[in-house]
């Protein structure tokens, strides 16, 4: 009897080890911080992206509702992980595709992504800077968005513009994963390499989102792409680019702005030429403003759309820094974030006209302030909250809205509202050569690139920056604001 105690014992225990076998090799295979982007073409194909604790096949399975495919990827190690990516292309446009990715046994939960179908009609949704280190912070951050994606769950992408995170280490990206992981795997994602994202943390941004990078200038510190979607071009920079632009992506900018026949150019970048936050003291942003004026203004770009300094800003249409009906309007996109910048009023009239301002809105600690037009210190406590944006393209117009989400109620308060309209049908694209940037080439434009962020810095921004110091300086000692 005691005999075969010992051996049900022994087969009870058996089984139980056998038993785990399985679910210990799906914890280990699990796929974990899954993204789709954008791209190349946008009709036909995305990119996708997911980590797995341990090598293993990397495959993809998807289905339009009618028919079932697979596609396989690579993968390759990566800060005590393993990356896999597949690039899905010859999907059909304007439909609905469910997916999951894995290893072909062990699978991801399902997610869903719709391809543009080609028409003259956009919609898309932006925000910036939810630059979290903690879980209850970036679960702030995926509130706005959420908040955003509920109001317009038919938006056909979300641009984020940069900052994804603090520090870019596996535990942020892993608390990032854990509060955006059901929107990441359920929206069509283009991302913009922020400075946290790229300065200091080689190679991050690349291996996180599965991007064409065929005409990237450099691929280190972010990636700078492009792509359509309806009639709308865009041009992603990286801001990070030997600290502001390197002299080869404003060529590569150029030349992708005159490729393209469609009416609307809306530019994405992290680092903003007109802010009255904190970094907009400093020349690395400021260059953005005398090195792509020339170039925004040369190829008509309509819309500039950045992020880095954590407030809403939007400016009337600018030509060569000088108001024009016909110019490029930038807005600065807020943060979807619990971290927010106040304004430096020193500023005002230094590094930004006060009439270039249409619309400016800023959030920090326990209040909230909009101009009104001369004041900047007129107190809303609605303000206070998180920010996206949505904006709309049909055919000829272009519609902006901009909303806080309360930190107190979660009610959602529209900020500022535009629309701009042209003429379609004229925009004939005047470049269509090799867009990509040899090694050498961006080799030897490097020297040319820090001359001329340091001519720049030594003969405009300093002689701004010292007549601005009696004001910076006074701003410090009364309020502590720098």
């Amino acid at each position: 009897m005691k005999m075969t105690k010992k051996v049900l014992s022994i087969l009870l225990a058996v089984l139980l080890f056998a038993a785990c076998i399985p679910f210990a090799a799906a914890a280990e295979n699990d796929p974990f911080r899954i993204s789709c982007v954008v791209n190349g073409n946008t009709e036909t194909q995305r990119g996708l992206t997911w980590f797995t604790n341990v090598d293993c096949a990397t495959v993809v399975s998807y289905t339009d509702g009618v028919n079932e495919y697979t596609a396989e990827g690579t993968s390759s190690a990566w800060e005590g992980n393993f990356v896999h990516k597949v690039l899905l292309k010859n999907l059909t446009p304007g439909t609905t595709y469910t997916y999951k990715v894995g290893n072909g046994t062990v699978w991801s939960e399902e997610g869903t992504f719709t391809t543009d179908n080609g028409d003259d009609k956009a919609e898309f949704v932006v925000f910036a800077d939810i630059q979290a280190s903690n879980l209850e912070n970036f679960e702030k951050g995926a509130n706005v968005v959420n908040t955003a994606l509920e109001m317009y769950p038919d938006a056909d992408f979300v641009a984020n513009l940069g900052d994804f995170t603090d520090d870019s280490t596996n535990e942020e990206w892993d608390f990032y994963d854990e509060a955006m992981g059901k929107i990441n795997r359920n929206v069509t994602l283009a991302p913009v390499a922020g400075n946290h994202d790229g300065l200091g943390v080689w190679d991050w941004f690349e291996t996180m989102f599965n991007l064409d990078t065929s005409d990237s200038v450099q691929n280190l510190n972010g990636v700078n792409y492009s792509f359509d979607y309806g009639n709308i071009h865009f041009a992603v920079l990286n801001t990070n680019d030997l600290l502001s632009i390197s002299t080869a992506q404003l060529s590569w900018l150029k030349n992708d702005m005159n490729s393209t026949a469609c009416d609307w150019k809306v530019v994405l970048m992290h680092k903003s030429p007109y802010s009255l936050g904190k970094d907009a003291k400093w020349p690395d942003a400021l260059y953005l403003k005398s090195a792509l004026g020339p170039i925004l203004d040369e190829c008509n770009v309509d819309l500039v759309l950045s992020g880095h300094d954590h407030q809403y800003l939007r400016t009337k249409p600018l030509t060569n820094d000088e108001l024009d009906e016909d110019g490029t309007v930038f807005v600065l996109a807020g943060t979807a974030g619990a971290k927010r910048y106040e304004i430096r009023e020193f500023l005002v009239d230094n590094f930004m006209p006060l009439d270039y301002i249409e619309a400016c809105v800023v959030q920090k600690d326990g209040y909230g302030n909009y101009f009104n037009g001369t004041d900047f210190n007129s107190v809303d406590e609605a303000n206070i909250g998180g920010v996206f944006n949505h904006i709309s393209v049909d055919g000829g117009n272009l519609t902006l809205n901009s909303y806080v989400v309360s930190d107190a109620t979660n009610e959602v308060k529209c900020i500022d509202t535009m629309t701009l309209t042209k003429e379609q049908g004229l925009n004939v694209p005047t470049y269509d050569g090799n867009n990509s940037t040899p090694d050498y080439i961006y080799g030897m434009g490097i020297g040319v690139s820090f001359a001329s962020l340091a001519l720049y810095t030594l003969t405009e921004w300093i002689v701004i920056f010292i007549k601005m110091l009696p004001e910076l300086l006074i701003s410090y000692i009364k309020t502590g604001t720098f």
